[in-house]
């Protein structure tokens, strides 16, 4: 491999951002050092990944019969345990290269929804994969909160709203820990399902995941545009079996992404409704910070600060926020590890 980026970060610790659509890697002392989709392509002859990350994310919809690209975490959680080991084995390999007795120490994110079992799935997986044990766990809203720069261990109110691949997560931290919080699995894939649906029931035309997730990022909206736009989407006719080729405006996208639009903006009125007052009254002078790829959606800070009468700040770098927290996490660990969770085992 030519000029390989993350040559000289031999036996450091690393913190994981292991992400339903992305999984990003930061190295202590080096910051974010890799960024890569949550895809596998495996040989389904002998179970042998042929491909992961960018590599495999270009054959998703290409692949002949005997190869399969497969995303390991589904809603923020591990789908296919093997699968995810295997990632997980590659992106540690690829961050330190070839050495036998390299075992890092590693902070992985996770939503806060989580259940004990799906977390020691996930301390399980990373261990396998070469990680020192234990592999310890932080919550994607605390590690998010950390990652904009919050006080998140001051007594006041820091509400953070991080829409991921899978699930979004809203939480309201104080003093170190979080005081209410909502994790719904509603994320970017459920906004790329529910254009692929609308586009089959109006148009009769079928769509791959890639080209929803690219009308997503160009005309998806939250609430009406100054400059309403179109686009050509191409697909195969569901009647004819041919190629087709329709346009689609951001109305149309708009009406189709509502529905999950509106449980994101649901789960943050019930964090809301559940925070005491006197943190609620810091909220309301702070605001609430959103991140994640979700923030990117046009107008949804609008709609929000609409609906819930609440000042709403975009973070500067929302994709990377959650890897920078659960990095910073890693770098001040004596300060940070109450935020943290080690294994129970």
């Amino acid at each position: 491999m030519a000029d390989n980026p993350l040559t000289g970060v031999f036996g450091r610790d690393m913190a994981v951002d292991l992400g339903t659509a992305n999984t990003l890697v930061y190295v202590q002392g080096r910051g974010i050092v890799l960024n890569e989709p949550s895809v596998v392509a495996v040989n389904m002859k002998d179970n042998r990944p042929v491909a992961v990350g960018i590599e495999a994310k270009r054959m998703m919809g290409r692949t002949p019969g005997h190869i399969k690209a497969i995303r390991p975490l589904r809603d923020g959680v591990i789908a296919d345990f093997d699968i995810c080991e295997k990632m997980l084995a590659y992106f540690i390999r690829r961050v330190h290269g070839t050495r036998r007795f390299s075992k890092p120490r590693i902070v992985i994110a996770v939503p806060s929804g989580i259940t004990g079992v799906e977390q020691r799935a996930v301390q399980d997986a990373a261990e396998s994969a070469g990680a020192r044990k234990p592999a310890y766990i932080i919550e994607e809203p605390m590690a998010a909160a950390i990652g904009v720069g919050l006080p998140v261990h001051e007594p006041t109110g820091n509400m953070v709203v991080d829409i991921g691949g899978g699930t979004t997560e809203v939480a309201v931290i104080s003093l170190g820990g979080i005081v209410t919080s909502q994790s719904v699995r509603v994320g970017g894939d459920e906004l790329d399902a529910s254009i692929i649906q609308f586009v089959k029931k109006e148009y009769s035309l079928a769509l791959g995941e890639r080209t929803a997730e690219e009308i997503k990022m160009a005309l998806g909206s939250a609430c009406p545009l100054e400059e309403e736009m179109h686009a050509e989407v191409r697909g195969r006719d569901l009647v004819s079996g041919l190629p087709k080729t329709i346009v689609t405006t951001t109305e149309e996208i708009r009406a189709a992404i509502e529905e999950p639009v509106s449980s994101i903006i649901d789960a943050v009125k019930v964090t809301l409704d559940q925070t005491p007052p006197e943190l609620a009254a810091d909220i309301m002078e702070q605001g609430m910070v959103l991140t994640g790829g979700g923030a990117l959606l046009h107008g949804l800070d609008v709609r929000l600060a609409t609906e819930t009468g609440m000042p709403i700040i975009v973070a500067d770098n929302p994709l990377h926020s959650v890897a920078i927290g659960s990095g910073r996490c890693l770098e001040d660990i004596d300060v940070l590890k109450s935020v943290l969770m080690s294994s129970t085992r």
